[in-house]
């Protein structure tokens, strides 16, 4: 049964974010691999192509269905990914991952930051994500390699 924890906050007058984050039973390198390296992306979000450095160009399709562009703005191994998807379009998003080490596990917090017509703000909701970042993030622990498909 899945723990991860989901909120959503109001940015600023129009743009708003939506969070997923849980504690996986495997160490942080083991959780940075599982969200950089391609070929286990695949098996849980999103196949990838691309470079994942500061300033590259990745292009992504989610199992969302939702394809199109991401440029790698943070690349701080093991600790921290900030990628802006759709950059310099009305639908640019910024997808933002940050790993602690806690013990032998590890936390990851996942926070897409969205501009309208994404987002609804004024009344405090938010749409979800067309990449599906929080339907999809219980699929995580399959893919990773000290979890046996199992989290805290």
């Amino acid at each position: 049964m899945s723990r991860i924890l989901g909120s959503m906050r109001r940015i600023d007058e129009s743009r708003g974010a939506v969070r997923v984050e849980d504690v996986y039973n495997t160490d942080i390198d083991d959780l940075w691999s599982a969200v950089t390296d391609p070929d286990r992306l695949r098996c849980w979000i999103a196949t990838v192509e691309g470079d994942f450095r500061v300033g590259c160009i990745v292009q992504t399709h989610f199992t969302s269905t939702w394809e199109g562009p991401g440029r790698i703005d943070v690349c701080d191994p093991p600790h921290h990914l900030v990628v802006t998807m759709e950059p310099g379009t009305d639908d640019e998003a910024v997808i933002e991952a940050v790993l602690t080490a806690e013990g032998e596990q590890t936390r990851l917090a996942v926070e897409e930051r969205l501009d309208p017509p994404q987002t609804d703000v004024a009344r405090g909701n938010a749409k979800p994500s067309p990449r599906g970042i929080e339907t999809t993030a219980g699929s995580l622990p399959a893919s990773l390699a000290g979890s046996n498909g199992r989290h805290r």
